[in-house]
């Protein structure tokens, strides 16, 4: 069997890859606005399920890049999805990414609680007076943390990507975000990860870049 490979110089490849994805999307409707998110996610995951599975509140998009242009922080829940982030991009606007998963007092926390280091990761972030994304890829538990935050009025997102992946609580903890007022970015069911929650952040820096150009 011989296999052919195409000629596609290396910094084309993205842009081939876009190409073929828009190609095998064909006409299937998109949330306008929503477009290059969802790319993205087809793009680092070469799943297009995410077609159907990601789920935007109203806005969610423009609200979310109004927040990123006003210095608003990202808050992930994984070292991973952290280095994922262009952080050079956001620093543009007066963000910072953080993760405060490796953190001690976190940890200490967490055993004394008996909760994971997520959720006491959660805890943390709420103490902060800044204006917060928060990009979950991995704990479910973070997410529902979050809810919990919400409902009690100790916490005001600006918006929360809920992407974890696995089977435990994860597309009930999702489903709780889907029921707040927050703006959100949900992968319904068990699909997601680190990856995906960075690659959405990058999606949203990429867009605001755009516009300014």
């Amino acid at each position: 069997m011989k296999v052919e490979l195409e000629n596609v110089k290396p910094m084309d490849i993205e842009e081939r890859s876009f190409a073929m994805i828009t190609e095998e999307l064909g006409d299937t409707p998109l949330i306008p606005g929503t477009e290059l998110v969802v790319k993205r996610c087809i793009h680092t995951s070469a799943d297009f399920d995410y077609v159907k599975n990601l789920c935007f509140s109203e806005n969610a998009v423009e609200k979310a890049m109004e927040a990123i242009k006003e210095g608003a922080c990202i808050v992930t829940d994984t070292q991973m999805a952290k280095s994922g982030i262009n952080k050079r991009a956001l620093a543009r606007y007066g963000g910072e990414v953080y993760c405060f998963m490796s953190d001690e007092d976190v940890a200490k926390i967490a055993k004394e609680k008996g909760t994971t280091r997520a959720t006491a990761s959660m805890d943390k972030a709420a103490t902060m007076d800044k204006k917060l994304i928060f990009a979950i890829g991995n704990a479910p538990t973070a997410l529902v943390r979050l809810y919990e935050l919400i409902q009690e009025g100790k916490l005001d997102p600006k918006l929360i990507i809920g992407v974890p992946v696995g089977f435990v609580n994860v597309v009930q903890s999702k489903e709780l975000i889907m029921e707040t007022e927050v703006p959100y970015i949900v992968a319904r069911g068990r699909k997601g990860g680190s990856n995906i929650a960075a690659c959405i952040c990058n999606a949203l820096l990429y867009m605001i870049d755009n516009k300014r150009d």
